[in-house]
């Protein structure tokens, strides 16, 4: 079997130099496939070229602005 790489949340923030939050926001809002294992999420190597490639779509930027939104509402 080959060798698969999977990241971390610390190793994609690392990586894409954006915040912890932007990448649990991209997990969660399924722009960006990734698993949950135990309390983690690991994405492949395979799965973050996949999202590079594509981008984020009008749709994710919207529900990430409303979703700001409501947090400064509270």
């Amino acid at each position: 079997m080959a060798d698969i790489k999977i990241y971390t949340v610390p190793e994609l923030k690392e990586l894409l130099h954006v915040s912890q939050r932007t990448i649990y926001n991209y997990i969660t809002m399924g722009q960006l496939k990734a698993v949950k294992l135990g309390r983690e999420w690991r994405v492949t190597e395979e799965a973050l070229k996949d999202f590079l490639e594509r981008g984020t779509d009008q749709n994710y930027l919207d529900a990430a602005r409303a979703k700001k939104r409501q947090r400064e509402n509270k």
